[in-house]
């Protein structure tokens, strides 16, 4: 069995991910006995259009190269309502220059994003909800041409006007950090293989290669390597004494057992009929993820999440309403059955991100930081893989420690300044 079903970011309801990308079949996995690891690794990516709305179902990804040549920046005064080309430079705050002067605008994804939250909410945010931070390009048609600008940036910029009606030529675009990537996934071990005899696991559904921060253009580089090279070498070794084995039956009581248990599920789920849409159930709890387990963590936080995650689950299965039936395809059934697994995914999370006490990455704990803001780390403590085993609905999962070993390369306190 090859798991290739990418990662988990639609959890917080809104991320770049599609719409269709759902953690269904790594924790159906996991319940029956797969570890999952490090789960709270989330990459947030700071170049996103801001949300514009409550009826919005997904976020658009900028691509990051537009910080090889925008400059990122907030009025100086935060009650300035006048548009950015009226404010002149001394008025504005380029901060991640001035807080960063030796990388400034190419800082990493997780500082860059935690530095646009801190202005955002310490009141700094622009456009019309206030939620965002300007990517100006002014200073580079200037000096390169717009011809140049166009070369480069041409359909990300025809893209920007479409979507949010602003020539980014002519006025600085709006950006602000949105969910993108999930670190975490599946335990495997280097031939791709789970801790379930048989079960391999590919890309973003498993943990295997970025740590707690990925590198741009890292995912891509993974999907090639665990497709092309891994795998195809690897998964011989498991099927080659299962030459000539009977294909299991459906009749197998394996397989009855699923069978029945996705009945139930489905059956269970139909007849609730409640008053709650499953969106609103998932949005609510994409809104816990995002302000609790988002960016910026912290233990009354996550303890708080945790609580009320278990109480919003405990609703979804009391009142949520699944239009249709089971008997054909249902969209809104299987939404339903997608939220109710994005539940259980949320605790564990939370957990994770509660046992961590320190921060890296894409994991901050506000607890855990340096004097000037920046992630601490607790390689002493915390120099392992958390692969996690599941114990059972409503109990909390119980932790395997991987020690990670660093023969060459050794992790160092990172700095930006």
């Amino acid at each position: 069995m090859v798991l290739a079903t990418g990662g988990y970011g639609n959890v917080f309801y809104l991320s770049t991910n599609a719409k269709g990308s759902n953690v269904t079949a790594a924790w159906r996995a996991h319940k029956k006995g797969a570890y999952f690891a490090n789960p709270c690794f989330t990459q947030i990516h700071p170049t996103c259009i801001p949300v514009s709305g409550d009826y919005q179902s997904k976020l658009t990804l900028m691509s990051e190269s537009l910080r090889n040549d925008g400059r990122i920046w907030v009025p100086k005064n935060p009650n300035d309502t006048r548009p950015p080309n009226q404010i002149p430079e001394e008025e504005r705050d380029y901060y991640l220059e001035r807080m960063y002067p030796s990388f400034a605008n190419l800082v990493p994804r997780d500082v860059a994003s935690r530095a646009a939250k801190r202005m955002v909410d310490a009141g700094y945010g622009v456009g019309p909800l206030k939620n965002g931070v300007y990517l100006d390009f002014k200073t580079a048609i200037e000096r390169l041409g717009r011809s140049v600008i166009e070369q480069r940036y041409g359909n990300l910029f025809d893209m920007y006007e479409n979507i949010a009606g602003e020539n980014p030529y002519e006025v600085p675009m709006r950006i602000y950090p949105a969910v993108h990537y999930t670190m975490g996934g599946l335990w495997v071990d280097y031939n791709l293989m789970s801790n379930l005899p048989g079960l391999f696991v590919l890309g973003e559904a498993n943990f295997s290669d970025h740590g707690a921060n990925r590198l741009g253009a890292s995912a891509l580089m993974q999907g090639l390597a665990d497709g092309y090279f891994i795998l195809p070498t690897t998964i011989a070794g498991d099927l080659a004494p299962q030459l000539n084995t009977p294909v299991p039956s459906t009749d197998s009581p394996a397989f009855r057992e699923a069978e029945e248990g996705v009945r139930e599920q489905i059956n269970r789920l139909l007849s609730i009929k409640g008053s709650r849409s499953v969106d609103s159930f998932h949005r609510e709890l994409g809104k816990l993820m995002w302000d609790y387990c988002g960016m910026a963590r912290n233990a009354e936080g996550l303890k708080h999440a945790r609580q009320r995650i278990a109480e919003l689950r405990e609703e979804f299965w009391k009142d949520v309403k699944v239009l249709g039936e089971g008997e054909s395809l249902n969209q809104s059934l299987e939404k339903a059955g997608r939220v109710a697994d994005f539940f259980e995914l949320a605790e564990l999370m939370c957990q994770d991100a509660l046992h961590r006490e320190e921060s890296c990455g894409g994991h901050f704990r506000e607890e855990y930081q340096t004097p000037d803001g920046e992630a601490q780390r607790d390689d002493e403590h915390f120099a392992y893989v958390a692969a996690w085993e599941y114990c059972g609905p409503g109990k909390d999962a119980k932790l395997h420690k991987e020690d990670l070993v660093f023969e060459y390369v050794h992790p160092t306190q990172r700095s930006y300044k």
